[in-house]
């Protein structure tokens, strides 16, 4: 009621008159404008852009290595041939099963184990020198299992007399190894009777027929 009554008896009051001495008042026309801080102009580092392949400290996890392959049949041949030639009997044993039957036809029984093969090998190679070798002239490579294989001696690169041959052999994986398990050699006699060899046949075949209870000796 007294501020009423103090505009009607006041004709030059103001509002502002209301207001403390040092208080400012601010009127704002139209065409003020207000000017915002300045900003620094310091220009800003440039942002590297980080791959997601570079955001990863740790290396990726390489597969695993794979298994070692087996070697053909027809490589485990040749190896033994190869070893045989360089009288290197320890590593001629990795080649050979444990229970393998080898059988020399020049001899009335086979060999059986690794061991007796073993020994029927050191007994060959002490015999010989490291020049007389044997020389493969032909090798199957088709089955993984079989090998036939021809093959004759040289005597420092010349063919060695009464020495040519022809082996079987065969095959089996034995833990993740090839080895041989068989084998068979047929070697070139010293003495060829020719065609008596024939006639001795026939003969023995007559024989047979007219006695088969002898072939129960054979």
């Amino acid at each position: 009621m007294q501020a009423a009554s103090l505009l009607k008896s006041s004709p030059h009051f103001s509002p502002s008159s209301l207001l403390p001495s040092k208080t400012r008042v601010f009127r704002f026309s139209p065409s003020t404008t207000i000017k915002s801080p300045k900003r620094s102009q310091t220009p800003l580092k440039s942002l590297t852009r980080v791959s997601s392949s570079q955001a990863t400290t740790e290396s990726p996890i390489s597969p695993p290595p794979p298994p070692p392959s087996i070697g053909s049949a027809s490589d485990v041949v040749k190896q033994f041939y190869t070893r045989i030639n360089g009288h290197d009997l320890d590593s001629v044993a990795n080649l050979i099963a444990e229970n393998c039957v080898y059988e020399d036809l020049v001899f009335s029984q086979p060999f059986v184990g690794r061991k007796a093969i073993l020994d029927f090998f050191k007994k060959f190679t002490d015999s010989i020198s490291t020049d007389l070798k044997f020389v493969i002239d032909d090798i199957s490579s088709e089955d993984s299992s079989a090998v036939g294989v021809t093959w004759h001696l040289e005597w420092r690169g010349r063919p060695f007399p009464f020495s040519k041959g022809c082996s079987f052999y065969r095959l089996e994986v034995v833990n993740g190894q090839r080895q041989i398990v068989y084998g068979r050699d047929s070697v070139e006699p010293a003495i060829k009777p020719g065609e008596m060899a024939l006639i001795a046949i026939g003969g023995v075949t007559r024989l047979l027929q007219s006695f088969p209870q002898l072939a129960d000796r054979l």
